[in-house]
């Protein structure tokens, strides 16, 4: 099995084992959130399945269309076959679970370390921009999670105060920056993929956040044009 990706305009290469690895693993483990925010919400099995599968694949499609590419499951259609399974799975398997909701966040943490490396390999691998494929590993990362939570009326991660989006531009970059310097492909998305799940991880045990806006005081931000 290989996902093929465009290398240069005129064809398509595999990718290499370690980011195929990734992207299945980022679909499982993010197909595995959306079932259990479908378990949260009590839904039948087919919300579980839409959920899983919206959350699976969702980053990945929106960076595909972004790049004017196949759709990834298009191609591949084991990776629904991958999502449906994940749904029936923990359809059976989340009453067994006691704090879903924080499963769900570290599995959340997972994908969007894997989504990170594989939407960044993808988009320097199509375009050649270094600044692209740095945009499109956050956005393969983040957006199938933000789905999730809009469907399933969760409170969003994107909202959260906790980082989250700069933990996967973390690991994007990281793994630009090690290609750049010459690493070989397996080591460099181990490095991307370490540096994404360890920012978010630090954001979710240590509560890591950046400066929030403040208005000027007495200002009310609702009166702010």
């Amino acid at each position: 099995m290989r996902v093929l990706v465009p290398a240069d305009g005129s064809g398509y290469r595999a990718a290499m084992p370690l980011h195929l690895l990734l992207d299945f693993a980022g679909v499982a483990v993010f197909a595995a959130t959306g079932a259990l925010a479908a378990s949260r919400k009590e839904l039948d099995l087919i919300g579980f399945l839409f959920l899983a599968t919206a959350t699976g694949v969702g980053g990945g499609t929106v960076r595909d269309l972004i790049l004017g590419v196949p759709v990834f499951w298009v191609l591949e259609p084991t990776y629904i076959l991958v999502c449906s399974i994940v749904a029936v799975f923990v359809f059976f398997g989340a009453p067994m679970l006691e704090s879903r909701y924080k499963l769900l966040l570290w599995l959340d943490a997972v994908g969007l370390a894997a989504f990170a490396v594989f939407g960044a390999y993808k988009g320097l691998s199509v375009t050649g921009s270094q600044v692209v494929a740095v945009v499109m590993g956050a956005t393969t990362a983040t957006f199938g999670g933000i789905m999730r939570d809009v469907v399933a009326r969760e409170p969003s991660v994107l909202l959260r105060p906790e980082i989250y989006v700069t933990a996967a531009l973390a690991g994007s970059l990281a793994y630009i920056l090690a290609h750049a310097f010459g690493l070989t492909d397996p080591i460099a998305a181990g490095a991307g993929f370490l540096v994404a799940f360890g920012v978010r991880s630090g954001a979710l045990l240590f509560g890591w956040t950046f400066p929030r806006y403040r208005p000027a005081p007495g200002r009310d931000p609702k009166d702010i044009p």
